[in-house]
């Protein structure tokens, strides 16, 4: 099955102004956050971090725009089996000759370049997938053996990222996945068949796959050990900031535990825990907002789409950004072991952002040709 153009906007001028400027203004938005709180990560210095973040973000953002105006959902929908295909070769050539750090294989050196595959694959599942179901009959969505070929696509990437080891990202990989696959069609009695398969996975992987900082951040998030200056300390450090920050928080750049440097990993990680410190249960609030208005959004644009790629394309999006944001504002206060999950946006580093603005690239191509409707045919 493929993707037939139809009558779309035709001068560039209406490109951009038929844009979902929603969409934008929410990214904007949160980007902005981001920098506020580089710029109190560094003491009230513009230098370093926040500006970074702001050129990063706009560069990126420049980018997004004009690939939303110049490619359709066809070219999405070609690149999807490539782009997955490539993705995983990588993450295979990872495990060859990756690069370790901080006692992680999770990188490719390419001479100037150093490549992390695995966020690579979080945009390349989220395509592959769409265009299987877009592909599919609808008729056998449902059946045993067209589920076989979508679940080895999520299992081989989700394995080989585990084994890096990088459990956050392959917990997103994982998530994406089965949203896409629910999404496509998926019958409850298989999703209930394999959510007690997950939980005898979940408990080999404790026993036998964890490596051992990972299964001693799990033991202090169910309690079978307690140890505050060792793996606990990080969600110590932060459940103190936000139990600390009241309904209207300390005040910018007045934050204890995070401009005393009682908190780690302030910049990345937790510093959802640095906003609520700061600007409290109301400032907290707000930017979780903003995440939701973006989420729904982009249901919005997955609800418009006429081809079934574009739906599940659009919808894989929001899965993966509902992924980032419950996991890294759930591991903050203690609901999810720590795991190593930016916000979105709003943290510092460009990995995270390129993939989610990557992301959102496609949403705005999809939205902005949404009345591109499926046409019968293998090849396109």
């Amino acid at each position: 099955m493929t993707i037939a153009a139809t009558h779309g906007p035709n001068t560039l001028f209406d490109r951009f102004a038929k844009l979902n400027w929603g969409i934008i203004t929410i990214l904007i938005a949160l980007a902005f956050v981001g920098v506020l709180m580089h710029f109190s990560v560094s003491s009230g210095a513009w230098t370093d971090m926040p500006l970074t973040h702001g050129i990063r973000f706009a560069a990126m953002m420049s980018v997004v725009i004009i690939a939303a105006m110049f490619l359709d959902a066809r070219f999405w929908l070609a690149i999807a089996y490539p782009l997955y295909g490539l993705a995983l070769l990588l993450l295979v050539g990872v495990e060859l000759v990756g690069e370790t750090r901080m006692g992680a294989q999770r990188w490719l050196d390419l001479g100037p370049v150093s490549l992390q595959p695995s966020e690579i694959m979080k945009v390349g599942i989220v395509l592959a997938l769409a265009r299987y179901y877009h592909q599919l009959d609808a008729r056998r969505t449902g059946t045993v053996l067209w589920i076989v070929p979508p679940f080895l696509m999520i299992v081989a990437p989700v394995a080989l990222v585990m084994h890096q080891p990088d459990l956050g990202t392959a917990l997103m990989i994982l998530f994406a996945g089965v949203c896409i696959m629910f999404l496509g069609g998926l019958l409850w009695r298989i999703i209930a068949a394999g959510a007690i398969v997950a939980v005898g996975g979940a408990i080999f992987a404790y026993t036998s796959v964890l490596h051992d900082y990972q299964r001693d951040r799990v033991n202090v998030f169910l309690g079978i050990t307690d140890d505050p200056l060792g793996a606990g300390y990080h969600v110590l450090q932060s459940k103190i900031a936000i139990g600390s920050a009241g309904l209207f928080g300390r005040g910018y750049l007045q934050g204890t535990q995070s401009q005393l440097d009682f908190l780690p990993e302030k910049h990345t990680d937790f510093i959802f825990t640095m906003i609520v410190e700061e600007f409290g249960l109301l400032g907290g609030v707000l930017v979780l907002g903003l995440f939701g208005a973006l989420m729904g959004l982009t249901m919005q644009v997955a609800l418009r789409a006429r081809s079934m790629f574009g739906k599940l394309a659009a919808g894989g999006v929001a899965a993966t950004l509902a992924c980032y944001v419950f996991i890294n504002t759930a591991m903050v206060i203690g609901l999810v072991p720590v795991v190593g999950i930016p916000l979105p946006m709003i943290s510092f580093g460009g990995t995270a952002m390129f993939t989610l603005l990557a992301c959102y690239a496609i949403v705005l191509s999809i939205d902005l040709h949404r009345d591109q409707h499926g046409a019968r045919g293998w090849l396109w």
